[in-house]
């Protein structure tokens, strides 16, 4: 765009057009610096969303647990390592179970290396990189275990750091020129790479090969535009016979200036820089612009249980026995604390009774629940090892601080099974601990009664650790028991293995629920993909609505489709998967391929798919989904791989990206469709003024370009940018995705383009043509088009007034473009205040507003201040003109109005019903919901009626009419 600006002025100065030349030097000037000011912005708002991805470190700090960014590491700093973690600095390990690390990215090495943290090596030893086993490297990945360490090296010091530094100076952008098998390197090989890097870097200066789609779109639209502009101005020459007089080139300059959207990328990256702002206030961080622009387009949203549809803090409220019987936990109102709560037992089996919840039940009876005795309890062998594994099978850990407060760190499920473990005293830290009276206690140096007081009677001690992972699905340790006194066969110490698999009980779903709802309002279907068994992961589903709850309404066929294990869906071959009446909403068991699978199912079925993770072994299904979401807890590799991150690991969240995503693209559409309204307009006005020839036969422009260039830049720049922060309309949630292949250039906004454009076009023709031969003399004068002189006084006015008109078009256009459909005097249907409603819906936006306002007030002093008026914009002050003027902008408010009226009915009359503008709604689950098709399509396919319905994941099916519905 500036290029094109800079021609212009070029041409100015050649022809000596010194204020035109002047003035197009001063857009051009200003406009780089508005551009380099809000690009600097935006660069500095990214530096700090990257910063806010960036890989972090869990390091222990005055004995406390933190997070930090890896830049803030000291040597020094001990630092927690789990799988999935990249290492972020060069460490020392000295506790490690387990540990696997890849340092292919280091030293080649395709198998993780194992390491160990009880090996030293002498002093001055000569040890390679890749045989250092008791040292984790930056930048690479835990592949297996967990390990604590301490840091020796940080940033270039680290190996990973000074193979970077050797590095540093090598890029090149150059191409490079490609051999032949023989090693030959031909001389066209040299041409072709020349020709090639000087392909990519013309395109680099043009914007073709850089940034995000949309921004690669609207260079392609600028160099159309650039296209259309010379071809326009060759018009403007051809229909004044190709003189080179000063006066048409000026016209032809004009004209082609009038089809530059110049503030058009400006105003894109503010608004996408602002979009990422408010992202990262509703707790998403965006690692990849591109994934901004397609969130709107999202389709179907595949997402792990686990912290995303559940609540990231859990609570195990029951625990059953077998043989024994069933203990719950009620009145809880602090998760993390173990002293709070009522511990209750009963004999009965959870699945004795329908409502394990009743507290109406009997108490004389055996299976009404009671308060524990925790002493009598804990002498039951059977409680004892159950005890023994919630607690020493796991990671987390839980511990009282000083001031009393309850702390845990860990996954959430594990801390919940270590709280419960905790009710019983029975906690990792005190089973581990020394028993009274043993070497251990008194030779420490820490007094005695600060260490956990182990009364068990046994002191436990691990030797080994296998992990819980996606393909196992379950956790095993391996510890030795040290007892206090010999048992019956003299033996003081044993080994024993815990091993624990167990599902997960949920605490609170509400959020859930609801953000499942609004997803299937806003025309978005939901797949749970989680490693829990089929019952316990179809029970979630339905308590947050991603199946229907009355699935005995469903037939059989089709719910054999809707909830399936992983085996079941992995053993279908992908003809057998595409052949299915629906996908799968919920895979139960669910390994990392067959999510892989899922998204490969689904981009089959056309279907733009976002998926959340946080495993390592999540990373593919991340990279395969159109949008990969990680959880801001999850491991880095997962971080790495996602598009954007989410900081609070809530499913609420995504539908906050979704909706941001939404109101961008909203938003986008908006102000290109003003801006290329605006250059349609302009430039129609121009090439059908070139039939208004002077006394000299030449063409008399009906604006100037001086004025072309206020309007493209001040006047409508301000108000795109006011545009870019419109917030969400009310329905930006209720209505499908937007078609991603369109983009911002749907029918609609090509339409409106075209129908605004000419419609401002029409009326300032129509207003020159009043002032000139309606109530003028009908003189269009002699070289009006570089000077003022006696001859052009007519011609002057009548240009002031149309100039007048297509700015205070501009403004308004803008106020009308804050709801494409909804009249600009009603955006809020339901109120009251008819008259004076609309005030407040443009207030809304104060930016908008004041730039509206702003461009209003200016035209003033542009019309009436001397010299400035009749030499820079070649007009004049005007009287009487007014009232066309005012006139005219009736009349754009009618026009206007009544086309959005037109829509507004043809949308209600013919797209009411039509798959493309309704989305299901599943508040009435089944009787008129989001899971009506199913029983619908069963209908169908056993009576073979007639029909066709869409469904929501593009399957053309039969649809009986009337039913279902």
């Amino acid at each position: 765009m500036i290029l094109i600006l800079i021609m212009a002025m070029a041409v100015s100065f050649a022809i000596k057009s010194w204020i035109s030349a002047g003035v197009i030097a001063a857009v051009v000037a200003i406009n780089i610096g508005v551009g380099f000011i809000q690009e600097y912005a935006a660069e500095k708002t990214m530096e700090s969303l990257r910063t806010l991805s960036s890989p972090s470190a869990n390091v222990v700090r005055a004995s406390e647990a933190k997070v930090i960014p890896t830049a803030e590491l000291v040597p020094g700093d001990v630092v927690e390592l789990r799988v999935g973690d990249t290492i972020p600095a060069d460490i020392r390990l000295i506790e490690c179970f387990n540990f696997e690390t890849d340092e292919a990215l280091l030293t080649g090495e395709s198998l993780p290396v194992a390491k160990d943290a009880s090996i030293a090596y002498k002093a001055g030893e000569d040890v390679g990189v890749g045989d250092r086993l008791n040292l984790a490297y930056s930048s690479a990945t835990v592949t297996k275990g967990r390990a604590t360490g301490y840091v020796v090296s940080t940033g270039m010091n680290t190996e990973i750091g000074r193979i970077a530094e050797s590095l540093k100076g090598t890029n090149s952008r150059i191409r490079r020129p490609v051999a032949r098998e023989s090693g030959h390197v031909p001389w066209h090989a040299y041409i072709r790479a020349g020709l090639g890097t000087i392909k990519d870097e013309v395109f680099k200066f043009l914007g073709l090969n850089v940034g995000t789609p949309l921004q690669r779109k609207l260079s392609m639209l600028a160099i159309v535009l650039f296209g259309v502009a010379v071809l326009f101005a060759i018009v403007v020459l051809a229909a004044n016979k190709f003189t080179n007089n000063s006066d048409v080139i000026i016209y032809a300059v004009a004209t082609g200036l009038s089809m530059i959207p110049a503030s058009l990328v400006v105003v894109l990256t503010i608004t996408m820089s602002m979009g990422t702002k408010r992202m990262v206030k509703r707790n998403v961080i965006v690692r990849n612009m591109s994934a901004l622009e397609s969130l709107g387009a999202v389709t179907n949203i595949c997402s792990d249980k686990t912290g995303t549809i559940t609540q990231g803090k859990m609570v195990a409220k029951r625990a059953y026995i077998p043989g024994h019987g069933t203990y719950t936990v009620d009145d809880i109102n602090d998760p993390f604390n173990p002293s709070v709560g009522a511990l209750l037992f009963s004999k009965s089996k959870p699945t004795d009774s329908s409502d394990p919840d009743n507290e109406d039940e009997d108490e004389t009876s055996n299976v009404a629940p009671r308060p524990v005795d925790i002493a009598q309890h804990t002498a039951v062998h059977a409680v004892q090892t159950f005890l023994h594994t919630a607690s020493l099978c796991n990671l987390a850990t839980v511990h009282q601080s000083a001031d009393g407060q309850w702390h845990c760190r860990g996954d959430p499920t594990e801390v919940g099974i270590s709280v419960f473990a905790s009710r019983f005293h029975y906690g990792r830290e005190k089973l581990m601990a020394p028993l009274p009276g043993t070497a251990e206690t008194e030779g420490t140096v820490t007094p005695p009664e600060n260490l956990p007081k182990n009364d068990t009677g046994s002191q436990w001690t691990q030797l080994a650790e296998f992990p819980f992972d996606s393909d196992v699905k379950r956790m095993s340790v391996v510890f030795r028991r040290q007892l206090a006194i010999p048992d019956l066969a003299g033996n003081i110490t044993s080994e024993m293995v815990f091993m624990k698999g167990a599902v997960e009980r949920v605490l609170d779903l509400c959020v859930s629920m609801r953000s499942v709802k609004k997803c299937h309002r806003a025309g978005i279907t939901v797949h749970m993909l989680t490693g829990d068994h089929k019952a316990t992961a179809q029970a979630i589903a339905q308590q947050v609505g991603i199946i229907p709850r009355a699935l005995y309404k469903v037939p059989p066929a089709i719910l054999r489709a809707v909830v399936m294990t992983a085996a079941e869906f992995d053993k279908l071959s992908d003809e057998e998967v595409d052949a299915l009446p629906i996908l799968p909403l919920v895979v139960a068991r669910c390994a990392p391929q067959t999510k892989v699978r899922m998204v490969n199912a689904l981009h089959r079925r056309n279907c733009f798919v976002a998926m959340t993770g946080d495993g390592v072994n999540d990373s593919p299904s991340l990279k395969a989904a159109d949008v990969g979401i990680a959880m801001g807890s999850g491991s880095d590799v997962a971080k790495g791989s996602a598009d954007i991150v989410l900081t609070d690991d809530n499913f609420a969240s995504i539908l906050n990206a979704i909706e941001e995503g939404r109101r961008m693209f909203d938003n986008i559409k908006k102000f290109v469709l003003h801006v290329l309204a605006e250059n349609i307009a302009q430039a129609c006005t121009l090439l059908v003024g070139l039939a208004f020839k002077g006394s000299d036969g030449l063409s008399v422009f009906p604006l100037a370009p001086v004025e072309i260039l206020w309007i493209i830049l001040i006047t409508s720049g301000f108000p795109d940018m006011g545009l870019g922060m419109i917030d969400a309309t009310a329905d930006v949630m209720i209505r499908p995705p937007h078609d991603r292949i369109r983009g911002v250039f749907t029918f609609e906004v090509m339409l409106d383009m075209v129908v605004y454009g000419f419609w401002m076009s029409a009326l300032c023709l129509a207003s020159f043509l009043l002032v000139v031969f309606g109530f003028g003399d009908g003189r269009l004068g002699s070289g009006c088009n570089s000077g003022f002189n006696d001859s052009c006084g007519t011609v002057y006015r009548a240009r002031a007034t149309t100039f007048t008109c297509l700015t205070w078009f501009a403004l308004f256009l803008a106020l009308e473009m804050i709801d494409l459909r909804r009249s600009l005097f009603r955006m809020t249907p339901g109120s009251t205040k008819y008259a004076t409603q609309w005030l407040y819906d443009v207030g809304k936006n104060r930016f908008l507003c004041g730039a509206a306002f702003a461009g209003f007030i200016t035209i003033f002093p542009i019309i009436y201040i001397p010299g400035l008026n009749n030499k820079v914009f070649l007009h004049i002050g005007i009287s009487w003109e007014w009232a066309i003027v005012f006139v005219s902008t009736l009349l754009f408010f009618f026009g206007v109005e009544l086309w959005k009226l037109a829509k507004r009915i043809y949308i209600r009359r013919y797209l009411a019903n039509s798959s493309g503008e309704a989305v299901h709604d599943p508040e009435a689950d089944l009787d008129m919901g989001a899971f009506s098709r199913y029983t619908t399509m069963a209908m169908t396919r056993s009576f073979g009626m007639r029909g066709t319905a869409t469904m929501q994941d593009g399957e053309k099916l039969g649809k009986v009419t009337g039913a279902g519905e």
